[in-house]
């Protein structure tokens, strides 16, 4: 693999983010790398777990080194979605009513707790997550460049919170639990320094062009029709199998594709294999899949389950 050896750090960017990234995430690499896949293939990332596991940290440590713009909003029962757009406020001087803009136009916007937000106020995203743009007193505003969003949200079963219908969940194009840490890097974290220290003495390591860069190059990572014929396949068993509510969306088909090729990419690969799907599935249509509640044995995890129901053809 493309990381696994300390010297190339220096000399690949990619590698720099993941490496300095787990020096503060510690014993999270797989779940760091799956964040980064997501931001190379332009998707959106949801982070579902209970609270201190380092959900805020994580995404606060990926925009500090990759050089973005960042915002937090700490979603709550009162927020409005003019207090994520943006507000027209009356100018006695000019006569006017000028807009100003809300913490939606960043690069990155952590929103944090979504979930404790009212359905309405977390409608006030959808626009910006699908169309990278924003719809104020009848004006259409494009976001900034690269433009992603970062939602932490709560286990459904605790207090106070709302869960996200099916069409916002569909514009994430991952969902990762971060856990709980292993026993040595909780111990490493607990002898070691304040994480917020850490972050605050954080430089780039990588520059805004080349992630753009970096982003663009996905798209022109090969994919055979063979391995088309695969991802066809298990959107296809999705619609036709009776374990789920419902099947894959042509939007799900097309998120698994993109970030196969992002892993790749990661990979050091200019070509996807079926391993690289394989690798994504579980981020990317977990949270797409609600398996059926019948008097059979309920399907535990549903990306593990469509992985082994459908073979690489």
């Amino acid at each position: 693999m493309l990381f696994d050896r300390k010297e190339q750090l220096a000399a690949n960017p990619l590698a720099e983010v993941i490496g300095k990234a787990g020096e503060i995430i510690l014993g999270k690499e797989p779940q760091i790398r799956m964040a980064m896949c997501c931001i190379l293939a332009r998707g959106h990332l949801l982070i579902e777990d209970v609270p201190g596991v380092g959900k805020t940290t994580l995404s606060h440590v990926l925009a500090t080194l990759l050089g973005l713009q960042y915002q937090r909003i700490q979603f709550t029962s009162d927020l409005l979605p003019a207090d994520i757009v943006g507000v027209s406020i009356f100018d006695r001087e000019s006569g006017t009513f000028r807009f100003h803009p809300g913490p939606v136009f960043s690069q990155v916007i952590l929103a944090d707790e979504i979930n404790r937000a009212s359905p309405k106020a977390q409608s006030a995203l959808l626009e910006a997550m699908e169309e990278n743009q924003v719809t104020a007193d009848g004006k259409t505003m494009k976001l900034p460049q690269p433009f992603f969003v970062i939602a932490t949200q709560n286990p459904s079963h605790q207090v106070g919170t709302f869960p996200l219908p099916e069409s916002q969940l569909d514009r994430f194009l991952m969902r990762i639990r971060l856990g709980y840490p292993d026993h040595q890097a909780e111990r490493a974290l607990l002898k070691g320094e304040d994480r917020r220290e850490l972050i605050a003495r954080l430089q780039p390591a990588m520059a805004v062009q080349d992630l753009v860069a970096l982003q663009k190059d996905v798209g022109n990572i090969f994919a055979s029709d063979g391995l088309i014929d695969y991802v066809q396949a298990l959107v296809n068993h999705t619609r036709e199998s009776t374990h789920y509510e419902m099947g894959l969306s042509p939007r799900a088909g097309l998120a698994v594709l993109r970030a196969a090729q992002a892993w790749a990419l990661m990979a050091g690969r200019r070509h996807v294999l079926p391993e690289d799907v394989q690798a994504v599935v579980p981020a990317v249509v977990g949270h797409r899949l609600r398996p059926v509640n019948t008097g059979e044995a309920k399907i535990v995890n549903p990306a593990d389950d469509l992985i082994r129901a459908v073979a690489i053809p």
